[in-house]
């Protein structure tokens, strides 16, 4: 199993095939052991993931000093390290808002630097589109650190073709963060052909849909899992879900695969201009993400998939009700 390496945006810097994403690190979908955080990340780095997906308000500054501890010892230019900023979380961890303020993008940036242990980040990013400020004026902020050496790149999360262009206008984007997966395909509509005339890099989270494409995952939800509060994960939507992924198991037990390698798989066929992010805390769940870098699917196989898991059958939102309004990617 070779990562690889592919370019993030059009003439940007050299970043491994997958990324590891680090939110589950910090209690977002429940606990976290901290030694099996670390130790994933050191896992990942062994295995040639260089690229790490965090951000400031995981567990309210948490993630990033966790990153930091992995770090100890690691050559900083051999990692490419990518930062949302803008949620605001009150002290209970409800979110509150968003703040892309110009003001707050340099105000959050310093407590990040000063977090991660280092002098510059390699690629910034609002998390969401903040409604009371112009995407320039978030964009400009960023590319005057960028212009002092704080920040490398320019990067957008969750928002739609018109506001990336906006911003694209303003200072090039090297990648745009979004949610996209077999169960979760908006962005082919108009996001990711705007991306792609403009030579931006996907950097695509949610590949599992939250578990929903893994076997062992989704049928562990109870009660008390964080995602029951999703839409996809409640009542007759999560049993509509859980039919789509039995369609699934027999294609990936016909071809001695696990379903969640074939969801991996799938989203690496898109191009290698999208970067999945394995969002784990865990390394053998890490090692079997890795493990379909060794897949080669056809054409056929890939079609497959896609009947197995017609994307307009998925049954509920990605969000709930007030989070997808917050989302400029779904204004239509």
């Amino acid at each position: 199993m070779a990562v690889g390496t592919v370019a993030l945006g059009a003439g940007g810097p050299q970043v491994s095939r997958v990324g590891l994403g680090l939110m589950s690190m910090s209690g977002v979908y429940g606990p976290a052991d901290e030694a099996e955080s670390i130790a994933t990340i050191r896992a990942a780095l062994e295995a040639g993931v260089t690229l790490l997906d965090t951000g400031d308000f995981y567990g309210m500054g948490h993630n990033e000093l966790l990153l930091r501890d992995a770090l100890r010892g690691v050559d900083r230019e051999s990692v490419f390290i990518q930062v949302k900023f803008g949620g605001q979380r009150d002290p209970g961890g409800a979110f509150i808002g968003y703040d892309a303020s110009p003001a707050a993008v340099k105000n959050s940036l310093a407590y990040s630097l000063t977090r991660l242990g280092t002098d510059y980040v390699d690629l910034y990013q609002p998390a969401r589109l903040d409604p009371r400020v112009p995407i320039e004026d978030t964009v400009g902020a960023i590319a005057e650190l960028i212009q002092v050496g704080y920040v490398r790149y320019l990067g957008l999360s969750e928002m739609g073709a018109e506001t990336i262009r906006r911003a694209q206008a303003v200072h090039p984007v090297s990648a745009l963060q979004i949610e996209y997966s077999l169960m979760s395909r908006g962005i082919e509509a108009q996001i990711l052909p705007a991306v792609r005339e403009l030579g931006i890099s996907v950097t695509a989270y949610g590949i599992l849909s939250r578990g929903l494409l893994s076997s062992a995952s989704a049928r562990a939800i109870g009660a008390g899992d964080p995602r029951s509060r999703f839409p996809r994960f409640q009542g007759e939507n999560l049993q509509r879900n859980l039919s789509l992924l039995a369609a699934l198991e027999q294609i990936a037990g016909d071809q001695g695969v696990s379903t969640a390698q074939l969801a991996v798989a799938w989203a690496l066929s898109r191009g290698d201009d999208i970067i999945p992010l394995i969002g784990t805390k865990r390394r053998d769940r890490l090692a079997e993400a890795l493990g379909s870098l060794d897949l080669r699917l056809s054409p056929a196989e890939l079609a497959s998939l896609e009947a197995a898991v017609p994307a307009e059958q998925v049954a509920g939102t990605r969000y709930e009700q007030a989070q997808m309004g917050a989302l400029d990617s779904e204004r239509r």
